[in-house]
């Protein structure tokens, strides 16, 4: 699988089941770090936790051994490292605390998702 395709499956998984606020950025021209960065908010600190979860499943089903994560008992801030990809998922008030989205966007890097996040939950 494509590394886009990959991060195409990772937001889908995301709002599946019920994140919000979905981003995905391709950052491998602005850091060494990884070139792919999802970020994503969850409702509460289980709903947080519980993503984190379904997508380390997903990605075993795909293959994709999780390297490192942090944050996934507390459910505030969950980072899963993946290698080239690095999932961000937030509790809302840490999300607009923090405001990744505005650190990894250059205005030329978002990556088009294939769902209307428009509808309020």
């Amino acid at each position: 699988m494509q590394d886009q395709d990959l991060v195409l499956k990772i937001a889908q998984t995301l709002y599946d089941h019920k994140a919000g606020e979905i981003t995905a950025l391709k950052v491998g021209h602005l850091t060494v770090l990884c070139d792919y960065m999802i970020i994503a908010s969850g409702r509460t600190a289980a709903q947080v936790s519980s993503l984190a979860e379904d997508l380390d499943e997903m990605m075993a089903r795909e293959g994709i051994p999780l390297r490192r994560s942090e944050g996934a008992r507390e459910g505030r801030w969950v980072v899963l490292d993946y290698g080239h990809i690095l999932i961000h998922l937030f509790h809302r008030d840490e999300r607009a605390f923090y405001h990744l989205d505005r650190l990894w966007t250059d205005g030329t890097n978002a990556i088009e998702l294939p769902f209307d996040q428009t509808v309020p939950d």
